[in-house]
């Protein structure tokens, strides 16, 4: 009898999970709870990591088309302070794909989808509840009334995951509220603001909060506002002049990134799990990407959602039974999270403090042979 897996979520993790069990011959499922691929924008660039998000990738058998998509010159950053100096400035080789090229996750999102077979994503999906069934597996229920059955269950639906109830109860803690906005066709419509971000992520730096932004593959701009997180309700930030009343003082040049915005800022809560957390072993079911340890968005967390995906499809590939493949996993993901899990926890509270400026320079002091400069 087949294996029936069903994974819940179709993000970075569980379509990378997908495709490599898909490339050895085991048929899955994903359950996602958007309506397609084009319901909502996925944000901005992800920098992919050698030795995970594109060593996924290449597990994937798709190494060649992300070099296609990704642009190295994306890694290109400067590090300003507020009144517009530059304190860092790193310049990566150019076409080099050594380091940590820049893909927008739009269309990391597509490359992944495109790979798999016409019905393996079952879109407006949304996992309300899994219940465990007399004879094994799980009853899974959905939004709308939908249901279904499997034997193996996997968590790839994010924060707030459904899946995880089964396994654990954790807490998610506050650790900053982040502002979005964009800007389009910047070349054209705001050449200056163009300029000054470059062809990859822009740090303005002061105390406790940021102006950030990065340029995106379709000539547009992503701005992010982060700030300490508080109890302040969500509604105070959606106004530019509530921003730029936060940044008063700042160069105008700097601030202008708000001012061009199209539309109005968008609030958010960042989140992050305990950097401890675990879960006792249940046959049949286990949690990958932000569903088993959500970080604060430094860079690691699709990197490793990714790497999540690839390394439990290579044990559940490998035999010889899914419980046994799934305990391996999860002892060697543990093993592997925990330190990430705690130095993303320290950039985060390093970048919105105080001395968040200098702590920048020397975080990102050049070693010797990389190409950087500090101005």
């Amino acid at each position: 009898m087949k294996m029936r897996i069903a994974i819940a979520g179709g993000g970075l993790g569980g379509l990378t999970l997908a495709r490599i069990l898909h490339l050895n011959g085991i048929e899955a499922v994903v359950y996602e709870r958007e309506a397609s691929r084009t319901a909502r924008s996925q944000g901005g660039m992800l920098d992919l990591h050698p030795e995970s998000g594109q060593r996924a990738l290449a597990e994937a058998g798709l190494a060649g088309r992300f070099r296609s998509e990704a642009r190295p010159e994306g890694e290109e950053h400067r590090i300003l302070d507020t009144a517009g100096r530059t304190l860092v400035h790193h310049v990566p080789e150019p076409g080099s794909f050594s380091g940590r090229p820049e893909i927008d996750r739009a269309v990391l999102r597509d490359l992944l989808l495109e790979s798999l077979p016409e019905g393996v994503v079952a879109w407006r999906h949304r996992l309300l509840a899994a219940a465990p069934r007399p004879g094994g597996g799980f009853g899974l229920t959905f939004e709308g009334g939908h249901t279904a059955d499997c034997d193996v269950l996997i968590g790839a639906d994010g924060a707030r995951s459904a899946v995880r109830s089964l396994l654990a109860d954790t807490a998610l803690s506050p650790v900053a509220t982040l502002v979005e906005l964009t800007i389009g066709d910047a070349d054209r419509r705001h050449p200056k603001l163009a300029e000054l971000v470059g062809p990859g992520n822009l740090w303005c730096v002061g105390e406790n909060q940021i102006l950030a932004a990065q340029r995106l593959g379709d000539g547009g701009i992503k701005v992010g506002v982060s700030l300490r997180a508080t109890d302040r309700d969500l509604d105070a930030y959606r106004g530019k002049r509530d921003l730029l009343d936060l940044f008063d003082g700042w160069d105008p040049g700097l601030t202008a990134l708000i001012e061009a915005g199209d539309g109005p800022p968008i609030p958010r809560r960042i989140e992050a799990m305990p950097t401890d957390f675990r879960w006792a072993h249940r046959p049949g079911v286990t949690l990958i990407g932000d569903a088993a340890h959500l970080m604060p968005p430094v860079g690691e967390g699709a990197n490793q959602a990714m790497l999540d995906g690839a390394e439990l499809a290579a044990r559940l590939a490998a035999g010889p039974d899914p419980d046994t493949a799934i305990r391996a996993y999860e002892e060697e993901m543990f093993a592997r999270i925990g330190p990430i899990a705690e130095m993303s926890a320290r950039v985060q509270a390093m970048m919105l403090s105080p001395t968040a400026a200098e702590d920048l320079v020397r975080f990102f002091a050049p070693r010797p042979a990389e190409a950087a400069t500090v101005d």
